[in-house]
C-alpha cells in the first residue's frame, strides 16, 4: 500500500505572494517540503525562486520556493496535499472555482486568512471535508517583491477541520507546520478565536484606512479612540448575540491589545493607499450580518464599511 500523503503531507501549494503567503511558502520550504507559490502578478513570484523569499524582522531568512505559478489551474501540474489560501477573502469565489477544477479526495484547502466565515466559502464549493480554517499570529507587510517585513510571531498559530473526518488531516498539517517553525496548534474553538481576532481587525483596519492614521496615533488620540471603543462595544454586542463565546474579559484585552499594538499601517490603510479592495465585506460587513440576524443594531460597523467602500469607489 502507498503511503497515505493525507495524513503525512509532503507538498504545499500557497496561493497569495503577498507577505502573509510568502512566509508560509518560506518556512515550508526552508523545512523541505514541495511549495508551489502562486499568484497572478509575476513581479512578486520572480524573487520566490531567486534568490528566494527574504525575512527580516521577528524572524530572518532567505529560502526560494520549489516552483511558481500565475494561475490557480496551473498547480494541477504538480497536484498539493494541502492548498492553503492567503489572499484577500474578497477574491476567495473566483479561487474556489479555479480549485474545484482540480480538486481531488483527499486534498485539504486551509483559508489562512483574515475575517469571518471565510471557510464557509470554500465549504460552499468543495464541501466540509476539504475545508478547515487557521488563525495566524503574525504581522507583516511587503516592502519589496519577494523581501517581508516580520515586525511579529506570536505563535502558536491554530487551525481547524469543518467536518470531523478530517481531524487527522487537520493534526497532520498543524504538524508540518510546526515542524518547520510555524509552530501550529489544533484546536476545537477556531469560531471564538477567528471572532476574537475579527473584533480587533474591524476597529482598527477600518478606522485607520479612513482616517490614514497608524495604530498607535488611532488608540492615541483621544477623538478617533471613542470611535474605535465604541466599534468594539458594538462588535462584541453582536458577538454575544449569536452565541459566540470572547471570553468574559475580552473587552480589556482587547483595548489592551490595540494600544500595543505598535505604529504600522494595517492592510487596509495600504490597500486603501495602493487602490486596492479591501476585505471590508468579510470583517465589519459580517458584523452588520449577523447583527441583523440576532436583531442587534450596529451603526458604528454600517457606517465605516460605508465610508470604506467610498473610498474603494473613489
Amino acid at each position: 500500500m502507498g503511503e497515505d500523503t493525507t495524513l503525512n503531507p509532503q507538498k504545499f501549494a500557497v496561493i497569495g505572494a503577498g507577505p502573509v503567503g510568502s512566509i508560509v511558502a518560506a518556512f515550508l520550504a526552508k523545512n523541505g517540503y514541495d511549495v508551489t507559490l502562486c499568484d497572478i502578478l509575476a513581479e512578486l513570484l520572480a524573487p520566490a525562486l531567486d534568490p528566494g523569499i527574504t525575512i527580516e524582522g521577528a524572524e530572518n531568512l532567505v529560502q526560494p520556493v520549489t516552483r511558481v505559478c500565475q494561475a490557480v489551474d496551473e498547480i494541477a501540474d504538480n497536484p498539493p496535499d494541502v492548498i492553503i489560501i492567503t489572499v484577500k477573502a474578497n477574491a476567495l469565489p473566483l479561487i474556489v472555482s479555479a480549485i474545484e477544477g482540480f480538486y481531488q479526495e483527499g486534498m485539504s484547502v486551509v483559508s489562512w486568512q483574515n475575517g469571518i466565515d471565510t471557510e464557509l466559502e470554500i465549504s460552499k464549493t468543495l464541501g466540509n471535508k476539504a475545508s478547515m480554517r487557521a488563525v495566524v499570529n503574525y504581522g507583516c507587510g511587503l516592502k519589496a517583491p519577494g523581501h517581508v517585513i516580520m515586525p511579529f510571531h506570536h505563535p502558536p498559530h491554530y487551525i481547524q477541520e469543518l467536518d470531523p473526518d478530517s481531524k487527522d488531516a487537520a493534526i497532520a498539517i498543524a504538524k508540518a507546520l510546526s515542524q518547520s517553525a510555524l509552530e501550529t496548534a489544533h484546536t476545537d474553538q477556531i469560531i471564538s478565536m477567528v471572532w476574537r481576532k475579527a473584533v480587533m481587525n474591524a476597529c482598527m483596519n477600518p478606522v485607520c484606512a479612513v482616517t490614514g492614521l497608524t495604530m498607535a496615533q488611532a488608540m492615541g488620540d483621544p477623538i478617533v479612540f471613542n470611535i474605535v471603543d465604541s466599534l468594539v462595544k458594538e462588535c462584541i454586542k453582536v458577538a454575544r448575540a449569536n452565541e459566540i463565546d470572547l471570553g468574559w474579559d475580552f473587552y480589556p484585552h482587547a483595548i489592551a491589545y490595540m494600544r500595543n499594538a505598535g505604529n504600522h499601517k494595517p492592510s487596509m490603510l495600504m490597500d486603501i493607499e495602493n487602490n486596492r479592495r479591501t476585505e471590508i465585506d468579510y470583517i465589519n460587513g459580517k458584523f452588520v450580518e449577523y447583527g441583523e440576524r440576532a436583531g442587534i443594531e450596529t451603526p458604528y460597523n454600517i457606517t465605516l464599511r460605508s465610508l470604506v467602500k467610498g473610498l474603494e469607489s473613489r
